[in-house]
């Protein structure tokens, strides 16, 4: 339903249109299901910019030859605790389902298990994979690099990406306490849907070629860089990212990852690192009385003021369970335009 210079979809119609745009581009059914359930997730949890706009990124990536759409994931156990998949240049999401159930295994018998995912092209919120993780009763954690998009704190230089970090707290009878955030300033998919819509930008978000600060979203995508969240802390733990999820795992930088795209401006191709923490073995018979303690002190944010991440996600998950999800008009016109 167009609504002006929006229009209105429920959450299966923005399904099938992913669904169809992506089959038509190419992708094989598994990619198709799983990039759907992505965006579609973003866009039904209020964040657009993980939401159905990046049906033109994972187009674009395919038609550029930086992303292979049939790839068929390899699961290698490679130690007691550890899982390696070899994406074989296929996107992240097909590649995280395949290791899941042995990740999940290998946490429960050892307590603490990691998969690496390599040679993935990744674009997507971190999130919905830690849910998959909080939902088996397993406390999760994941990183990744991206492309070299993000000046350190005190240069100029796009160094660093964007380096997301997710984590994730089962919890009973309450959806579980998950946090997702880029260790830049904003997400870059922010930046880009702000010049979609011809809007500023905040300073403190990215610095144009001279490094001076910009609001304009051109000079920061195009000439500048990003920057990192509070300085020199988000700059720290962004490079610690690079780190444990690039050359711990056999994999890319994001400064590598971006000459590897060499200017074709697709998804940034790289690893992923996933840990997840099984309580009951950490804790045995105790488990149910440290977990009830857990739950105190989250239960204690409430009426305080505070906001627990995640919450206003959940929040707008059920709005659009019921509404459905709005999509600017643009927007969608340049979807329906990948059909035709």
């Amino acid at each position: 339903m167009q609504m002006n210079d929006s229009v209105v979809l429920t959450l299966e119609e923005a399904g099938a249109l992913v669904s169809s745009i992506l089959g038509k581009a190419g992708f094989s059914e598994g990619h198709v299901r799983t990039l759907t359930w992505l965006m579609v997730s973003g866009e039904r949890d209020g964040c657009a910019a993980h939401g159905l706009y990046r049906t033109l990124v994972c187009v674009h990536s395919l038609r550029s030859g930086k992303v292979v759409g049939d790839a068929e994931p390899e699961v290698h156990d490679q130690a007691p605790a550890i899982v390696r998949v070899d994406a074989r240049g296929g996107y992240s999401l097909l590649a995280f389902e395949a290791g899941l159930p042995l990740l999940a295994e290998k946490a429960r018998s050892q307590g603490l298990a990691a998969m690496a995912i390599n040679r993935c092209v990744h674009f997507s919120a971190l999130w919905p994979e830690i849910e998959r993780l909080t939902d088996m009763g397993l406390v999760a954690l994941a990183c990744n690099p991206s492309h070299a998009w993000v000046a350190p704190a005190g240069g100029r230089v796009p160094l660093l990406g964007t380096n997301p970090i997710a984590f994730g707290w089962p919890r009973t009878g309450a959806p579980p306490y998950v946090f997702d955030f880029a260790t830049s300033a904003v997400a870059r998919g922010e930046i880009e849907l702000r010049r979609r819509a011809g809007e500023s930008i905040p300073e403190g978000w990215g610095i144009d070629a001279q490094g001076n600060p910009t609001t304009d979203p051109a000079k920061v995508l195009d000439e500048g860089a990003m920057l990192t969240f509070g300085g020199y802390k988000g700059s720290a733990l962004s490079t610690m990212i690079e780190l444990i999820a690039g050359p711990l795992i056999g994999d890319l930088t994001s400064l590598e990852s971006m000459e590897y795209d060499a200017g074709a401006g697709a998804s940034p191709y790289h690893g992923e690192l996933v840990l997840a923490l099984d309580p009951q073995r950490f804790l045995g018979d105790r488990a149910q009385e440290h977990l009830a303690r857990a739950e105190a002190f989250l239960n204690a944010f409430d009426g305080t003021g505070a906001r627990l991440p995640s919450q206003r996600r959940y929040q707008a998950r059920e709005r659009s369970l019921a509404e459905g999800v709005r999509i600017p008009a643009a927007l969608h016109a340049d979807l329906v335009a990948l059909l035709e």
